[in-house]
């Protein structure tokens, strides 16, 4: 199992330690509850450095990102990121991602951590025909996302780069804390607003500390896995190896939007084009429980007669609702918004109802 350089301030604060993705992580400090208000209401600071980077470049790795993704690269421009997936070729997906474009034939790409190897294998495989230049800095590199909406405050004592001026989904490089070069990204999987920032492993220590200390007269928390998972479930981001795997297209996800078929052949092009041409027969929906109960991962879906319609991907109980919620992959025609469909949770089915994501409204 690794670690990531943050591990022995984890421990100090008491954090719960997990195995996830091959490391080591915090799932939780004060309580999955406490840290999820903390984001939602002031700030939270997440360990996410068990997070994969690679560095692609070189006059052919536009052309490469292009054609392994389903996003539209070419929108790119300098400082801005994008969120994508690749297709497997196979009709299912490799991994989600985050694309950031550094500079003119210069991408950051953010992938998994439990899929480095298999999206550093996937893209090379492609990479043949291209020749970009591939760098994995995954070991060398920590992640940090301040969440909330304090975290702007928070962080902009600790830097002279005008965070207000960074727009939802782009980034910059500046100083923090008086550490260079720090890629300041306008991005989180929380909903709650926030920046996540990129910096080699010997600066980890001196800022989680500095953050925590700086953000607590605004009430910032460390944060685990746990949280992290009701928050992102709350605002219906999928989670890959839940919602969104090998065997489930972007379609069937509802990432038809970072799809973009006109753009021009890119893997799996043509038979997603048939597939949207065709209709789908399954899709990922959200779903809310009507009585009590929580719904969890691979739980059963069933229709009024008892029929299996579906199965449950992701479900918790949602700590701002304080109801059931989850995300299911459920068969046509039961899949549109308002149907009524039943959890089966312990050999008792629970009615639910297929509802618009997110479940929460931005904040």
């Amino acid at each position: 199992m690794k670690r990531t350089s943050l591990y022995d301030q984890h421990t100090a604060l008491g954090a719960k330690i997990v195995p996830f993705a091959g490391f080591e992580m915090p799932v939780q400090y004060s309580g999955v509850t406490e840290e999820h208000f903390a984001v939602r209401e002031k700030a939270g600071l997440f360990d996410v450095s068990h997070m994969g980077q690679f560095v692609i470049e070189g006059k052919d790795a536009p052309e490469l990102l292009q054609y392994v993704t389903s996003n539209d690269i070419s929108t790119l421009e300098d400082g801005k990121a994008q969120y994508t997936c690749m297709p497997n070729g196979k009709g299912g997906i490799v991994d989600d991602l985050i694309v950031y474009k550094l500079a003119d034939e210069k991408y950051f790409v953010v992938v998994n951590a439990s899929n480095i190897e298999k999206d550093w294998e996937h893209i090379s495989s492609y990479n043949k025909k291209y020749g970009a230049q591939m760098t994995n800095i995954s070991d060398d590199t920590s992640l940090l996302a301040i969440q909330g909406p304090k975290a702007q405050k928070i962080l902009q004592k600790l830097t002279d780069t005008d965070l207000s001026a960074i727009p939802y989904y782009h980034f910059t490089l500046g100083s923090i804390d008086g550490i260079a070069n720090v890629i300041i990204s306008n991005t989180g999987y929380t909903g709650s607003g926030g920046f996540e920032i990129y910096f080699p492993n010997p600066y980890a220590v001196q800022l989680w500390n500095k953050i925590l200390d700086t953000g607590k007269e605004e009430g910032i928390l460390p944060c685990g896995l746990a949280a992290r998972d009701t928050l992102r479930l709350e605002k219906g981001f999928c989670l890959y190896g839940n919602d969104i795997d090998d065997t489930t297209s972007p379609l069937e996800a509802g990432l038809g939007w970072i799809t973009k078929l006109s753009k021009g052949d890119f893997v799996d092009s043509e038979f997603l084009k048939k597939q949207k041409e065709e209709g789908i027969s399954r899709k990922l929906v959200g779903f809310e429980l009507q009585e009590k109960g929580v719904p969890r991962h691979g739980y059963e879906v069933v229709d009024r007669e008892g029929n299996q319609i579906g199965e449950v991907t992701s479900g918790t109980m949602s700590p701002m609702k304080k109801t059931g919620i989850g995300l299911a992959y459920i068969d046509h025609p039961h899949f549109s918004t308002g149907s009524e469909i039943f959890i089966r949770v312990r050999n008792k089915d629970i009615p639910a109802k297929v509802v618009k994501l997110p479940f929460v409204s931005s904040f």
